[in-house]
Order: C-alpha cells, then sequence, then structure tokens
C-alpha cells in the first residue's frame, strides 16, 4: 500500500493501516529477532525520518530481511549497493529505537541487552560493502562528501550503544564497581558522547547546518530539556570532578523548536566540560520578558585566547605542527552547527570570554508560553 510520494508518512487518515502495518512488523521480526528489536522496528516504521523515501511494502521486507541477519549474519539477496546503504541506515534507526526503549523503560536482563545489540551488530556488517571494494573507487565514484555522512551514520548507533552500556555499569546495575572502575568507565562514556556529537554534527554539517527537524514550533517543557542535557552530560562531569550546575525557569512550558536547542545545548555544554579543569559549568534558562528566554553555557576554564577566536568557528583549521594541510576540529564544527542552528532559530551565539574568568556563550529565543504539557 504505497503512499502517492513513496514515503511513510504517518498523516490522520493512515494511522490505522501504518500501525497495523508496524502491528505485523513487530509480530514477524520479535519471532526473528526478539521482542526489543521487533518493537523498535514498529517505532521506526512509524516515524522515518524525511530523508528515507520508501512505500510501506518495501520498508517492510527490508526490515524482515534486517531481522533474519540478526539471527544468520548473512544477508539473503544480491542487493545492490543503493539497497545495502539504505538497510545499514534502519538498522542504525533500529539500535538507536533500541536503545532509547531501554533507556525510557525498564531495562531487561543483562544478557538480552548484550543478546539484542550483539544482532544488530551482526546486520550492521552483513550490510557493510565487500571487502574488495576500493576506498578510493568509492571517493571518486560518489563524493567524498556522501561517503563522510555514511562514515558518520555507522558510528553513531554503536557509540549510541557505548553510552547506554556505560551508564549501565556506571550506575551498578550489573554489579558494584570501585572508584577507579568508575572513573574508567567515566572516560569510556564521555569519549563515546564526544564521537556521538561529531559525528551527528558531520551528518548535518553536510546537509547544510541549518535545518530546523521540526518545521513548525511545538510545546514543550525547556525545563525537562535541560535534564535531558544535564544527564547525557552527568558522567562526563562526574569523571572530570566539574561541578555542573543547571538554572532552570520559572514558567517552563515554550513553544519552540526543541530539538535544534536541545542540539545546540548539548555541544556548548559538553565543549564547556572540556575546559572546566576543577572547575564549573552552568546551564541557565532565564526569562526576558516578552516571550523571550536566554540561554547561557558559561565554564570557569582559562578562556579563550584571541588567536583562538579568530577560528573559533572554523571545522577545519590549519595544523600550526604540520608544513601543509588542515586539521579536524569537533570542537569547531560543533560550534559551527550551533550558531547555525541558532541563526535557522532568529537569533545569534555570542561569546564573552576573559583569561582565568572563563567563557561564556549565550543567545535569546523568542518561546511564547504554552499550556502546560
Amino acid at each position: 500500500m504505497p503512499s502517492p510520494d513513496r514515503r511513510v508518512v504517518p498523516s490522520l487518515e493512515r494511522v490505522g493501516a501504518i500501525a497495523y502495518e508496524a502491528s505485523s512488523i513487530v509480530g514477524a521480526i520479535s519471532r526473528l529477532a526478539g521482542s526489543d528489536i521487533g518493537g523498535a522496528a514498529a517505532r521506526v516504521a512509524r516515524r522515518l525520518p524525511p530523508d528515507i523515501s520508501i512505500t510501506e511494502q518495501e520498508l517492510r521486507s527490508h526490515l524482515l530481511k534486517i531481522a533474519r541477519t540478526c539471527v544468520s549474519g548473512v544477508h539473503d539477496d544480491a542487493a545492490n549497493g543503493a539497497t545495502m546503504t539504505l538497510r545499514r541506515r534502519l538498522v542504525d534507526l533500529i539500535r538507536e529505537e533500541v536503545v532509547r526503549g531501554w533507556m525510557t523503560g525498564e531495562p531487561p536482563s543483562r544478557e538480552t541487552m548484550l543478546q539484542a545489540l550483539d544482532r544488530l551488530e551482526r546486520a550492521q556488517k552483513a550490510c557493510m560493502p565487500s571487502v574488495d571494494q576500493s576506498f578510493v573507487a568509492e571517493l571518486s565514484e560518489r563524493g567524498g562528501l556522501d561517503l563522510v555522512v555514511e562514515v558518520a551514520h555507522d558510528m553513531r548507533s554503536p557509540l549510541t550503544s557505548i553510552l547506554f552500556l556505560s551508564e549501565v555499569l556506571h550506575s551498578g546495575q550489573s554489579g558494584a564497581l570501585n572508584d577507579v572502575q568508575k572513573r574508567q568507565i567515566g572516560i569510556v562514556y564521555s569519549a563515546a558522547l564526544g564521537l556521538v556529537g561529531m559525528a551527528s554534527d558531520m551528518i548535518e554539517m553536510a546537509k547544510g547546518g541549518s535545518r530546523l527537524p521540526d518545521r513548525q514550533p511545538v510545546a514543550f517543557s525547556v525545563n525537562e530539556l535541560l535534564q535531558n542535557v544535564h544527564d547525557l552530560v552527568r558522567p562526563t562531569s562526574e569523571e572530570k570532578q566539574v561541578v555542573l550546575d543547571v538554572r532552570t525557569l520559572q514558567s517552563p512550558h515554550r513553544v519552540g523548536h526543541p530539538i535544534p536547542l536541545s542540539r545546540v545545548l548539548l555541544n556548548l555544554t559538553t565543549n564547556a566540560l572540556k575546559f572546566a579543569h576543577d572547575g564549573d559549568v552552568e546551564v541557565s534558562a532565564r526569562s526576558r520578558g516578552g516571550g523571550r528566554v536566554e540561554f547561557a553555557v558559561r565554564d570557569t576554564g582559562p578562556g579563550i585566547s584571541e588567536a583562538a577566536m579568530k577560528t573559533l568557528f572554523q571545522p577545519f583549521r590549519r595544523e600550526p605542527a604540520r608544513e601543509s594541510g588542515y586539521y579536524f576540529s569537533g570542537t569547531g564544527l560543533g560550534l559551527a552547527i550551533s550558531r547555525r542552528l541558532i541563526a535557522a532559530m532568529g537569533s545569534e551565539l555570542k561569546v564573552e570570554t576573559r583569561p582565568e574568568w572563563g567563557t561564556r556563550f549565550s543567545f535569546e529565543l523568542h518561546l511564547p508560553p504554552a499550556s502546560p504539557l
């Protein structure tokens, strides 16, 4: 039952059909690869990203083949490169949904989690290009930018799994850890979080860096958004022994763009934690009247030098120690993406920095009050 534009879009008149399709998918995939993967596949079927164009029948076929691959470790047809790329993307989405389900609900046993992640990793490897496929040929045939985006997608999902399992270990759900082990897990978590952010920023930069996923403003809670950012970076702040202070709004229910706002605050907070050694980081939201809210992230690090300010928002910077060429700056990429997203939301990213005082990034957004969610 394909839609006219070949996109799985949950319009009101098709909710029933999609719900039926999703329920049949979850049943079939659960029998093949487990209920966690089946439920995640159903959620993916209901809300595909806008860059995936596919009929419902094709989607069902791909998801069932992925389920079989999760069990067998091999794909059962001679799919072309474009099909394999699509399936790898679907595996990424399913893995993200599996981990999100564990984080928002009652987590299953450790054995169940490891089995699900192992099956998804098996499916991901089976969808990879053959070994004899030349990397240089890929660059020339499809363009380096496309390949970078694909690699970033492939990085993000396993890193998300590392984040989740690190959090499980750090919290003691798999057994008590001593202080040294907790610190080591904190380092693993921090590294994975940084790589997830970099991969997401690479994808966003390749697509222009200024897309608003939620095209129309929606109601959301600023305080819940801030709490989510706090929860994501908490292991990093604990590992670095940096005090993380989050200041919330008295009237948090607003109308705006929560997805890019969360992305910006996570980028700014992660960057602040990199430079706040034995100090503190403050993330705040303050009402400025007229429906405007000021967001700010300040660290008590050494501040930004005048020379560094000149290239602060450049994702690619010349390496002084090299005779030629550039190096890739994750910090600059995150800041460049943040500035573009803030501009897309109708504001400007400002920076204030002084030696030994630290650095403060801030911006104001028009977020009209909304009814409590």
